[in-house]
């Protein structure tokens, strides 16, 4: 079990700075959600929806990079 546990905890330091960053940089990105070429964002009326759809596929690649450099 011990395993599991540092692992656990690697993550949430790791979602700790990762929140942290965000939240500091996230203003001074621009405003607009930081939407990429090919995010679906659809405005009617007093209604918006926004789907992120290439935001997800460069984290999840840059994620997916990330943990099988850390698993070696």
């Amino acid at each position: 079990m011990q395993p599991l546990g540092k692992s656990l905890v690697l993550a949430g330091a790791a979602l700790m700075v990762a929140g942290g960053l965000i939240w500091w940089l996230g203003p001074r990105l621009g405003s607009g959600g930081g939407l990429l070429p090919g995010d679906i964002s659809v405005r009617r009326g007093n209604v918006s929806f926004q789907f992120p759809i290439v935001t997800c596929l460069v984290l999840s690649a840059l994620l997916t990079l990330l943990f099988r450099l850390f698993q070696r």
